[in-house]
């Protein structure tokens, strides 16, 4: 009678191991002070940093979105890493948390390490980007649950922060200012709308020319992650909104207390290129509802440290709060 070997089963034991191997230097090019440790344990390690008078160990969890989809048909898999990090550690800085480290999940119906590979290296640049260190991971390989090239991905940040700095909500007045920073493009919201109109209702494809470039490029550009932007403004900064599912909208009204709302100036916004050509046919309240319209992050500033901002950042104003229903209102 014939065996049947694990490998037979649809999961290659050697494949996983190959995959680890390439992926050490990535991650020890991540590494900094308070890690404690290597890959390999099974638990990463990370010491509280010092120096906070009460800390407060903060978490967050995201994946990346369809925007997977193309990563996978277009064969480019070096910058959903990037999305993965960026999506986690963008939340932490709403809540004046710092990143300190990450942690990811890959799962695939079938390992192909030099893909898998890439993505990992996405997220180690990422975690550079973010200042925080990747200190492990799992790897699944789960064949009859995905389709044969299809991978999916989670993310996990942990951060740290003063516990007296974190309810920004009740720090901020009217009379404060809006400050946007840009997006870098879609980021990772958005993707099965962008999808659709695209690529089924225009007909578009991967290889056409848009704004110079092939327009798979364009919608793979990274998240763009703001850690650095924060360490170094933290002190002029009342409060910061992420802009992700829900666009301005529904993610400015989560900095905002019960009866102060944003009032933006809608001809101010910034919209990027490729939100101009799917705004052809979407309505503008839905485009404002789905994407961050060109608006990856928005600064609630004092008056008086709004030329520090704008000084230091590419971030333009685009706002103000105001006595009123909490909400935000685009004029």
């Amino acid at each position: 009678m014939s065996q049947i070997s694990y490998k037979d089963a649809g999961v290659d034991i050697d494949a996983g191991n190959s995959f680890v191997e390439n992926i050490k230097p990535l991650v020890k090019a991540t590494k900094i002070p308070g890690v404690i440790g290597g890959i390999g344990s099974f638990a990463g390690a990370f010491e509280i940093p010092k120096g906070f008078r009460e800390p407060v160990m903060l978490a967050a969890t995201d994946g990346v979105g369809t925007k997977l989809k193309l990563a996978i048909d277009s064969g480019i898999h070096n910058t959903v890493g990037i999305d993965l990090v960026a999506m986690c550690v963008n939340d932490l800085l709403c809540n004046f948390g710092t990143p300190s480290f990450f942690l990811d999940y890959y799962a695939t119906g079938k390992l192909d390490v030099k893909a898998a590979t890439n993505v990992l290296a996405g997220i180690s640049e990422g975690c550079i980007q973010a200042e925080c260190a990747l200190i492990g991971g799992e790897t699944a390989e789960m064949p009859g649950m995905y389709a044969h090239d299809d991978y999916d991905l989670a993310g996990f940040a942990v951060g740290i922060a003063e516990k007296r700095e974190m309810d920004r909500v009740s720090m901020v007045r009217a009379g404060d200012k809006l400050i946007a920073l840009p997006s870098s493009g879609l980021h990772s919201n958005g993707f099965s709308l962008a999808r659709k109109v695209l690529f089924e209702k225009m007909g578009m494809k991967f290889e056409d020319e848009f704004n110079g470039k092939p327009l798979i490029e364009t919608l793979l550009t990274p998240t763009r992650i703001y850690v650095k932007m924060f360490k170094e403004l933290k002190e002029h900064i009342v409060a910061l909104a992420h802009i992700t599912g829900g666009g301005i909208v529904e993610n400015l009204p989560r900095v905002l207390p019960e009866n102060l709302m944003a009032e933006i100036q809608g001809d101010a916004i910034k919209v990027l290129p490729i939100f101009e050509l799917m705004a052809q046919h979407v309505q503008r309240e839905e485009m404002f509802r789905a994407f961050n319209m060109g608006v990856g992050m928005i600064l609630v500033v004092r008056e008086a440290d709004v030329a520090t901002v704008l000084a230091k950042t590419d971030g333009y104003l685009i706002g103000k709060i105001k006595e009123g229903k909490r909400e935000a209102v685009i004029i």
